[in-house]
């Protein structure tokens, strides 16, 4: 019994040696640096290595590289001066060295840009009946969208499922386009 175990185990570690840049960078713990904020870099840089050389740079405060994050969306100066204390730190930088080596760190996806919500903002609210919300969440990215967790008048679709409140009703003040989940799925289809 313990061999399949033991085989079983190895199998299961081998299998997530290959991360997607964005999941290593939010893996990192870099403080104010989410899911959100780990793709937008990852897509940013585009690999691992110009992630990292540019990381080195800022730790050693260099301004243009410093400027350069700044200029990613939703990357702000509290982000730039955690991971500038981040990789400054001798003791972090061993352990990305110490992950580089076990791991394959894939390229960035790069977000569509021929979609039809390419560079929208989109805001799910209210119950989703075909889809997770993690699952539209993720199908919007991919399309080259940002989804966002509140309506403001910088919203482009509210894509609005049975219970929706007070998004919808800000949706609706705001004059917004307002999409059910079917007529979502097949502006993306």
């Amino acid at each position: 019994m313990a061999r399949p175990s033991v085989r079983n185990l190895k199998a299961a570690i081998e299998a997530r040696r290959t991360i997607a840049l964005d999941r290593f960078i939010f893996a990192l713990g870099i403080r104010h640096v989410g899911e959100t904020t780990a793709l937008v870099i990852a897509r940013g840089y585009g690999d691992a290595e110009t992630f990292l050389a540019a990381m080195d740079r800022i730790a050693d405060r260099d301004l243009e590289a410093m400027s350069e994050l700044d200029d990613l969306d939703q990357v702000g100066s509290a982000v730039i001066e955690a991971a500038a204390a981040y990789f400054a730190e001798d003791h972090n930088r061993r352990i990305v060295e110490a992950l580089r080596s076990e791991l394959t760190i894939l390229p960035a996806e790069r977000p569509k840009t021929d979609t039809p919500v390419a560079g929208k903002t989109v805001v799910f609210t209210g119950a989703l009946e075909r889809m997770t919300r993690e699952e539209a969440k993720t199908k919007a990215e991919s399309l080259g969208a940002k989804v966002a967790s509140s309506v403001s008048k910088k919203t482009d679709i509210v894509v609005a499922g049975p219970g929706a409140g007070s998004k919808l009703k800000t949706a609706a003040e705001l004059g917004l386009k307002v999409l059910t989940e079917e007529e979502w799925l097949a502006l993306i289809s």
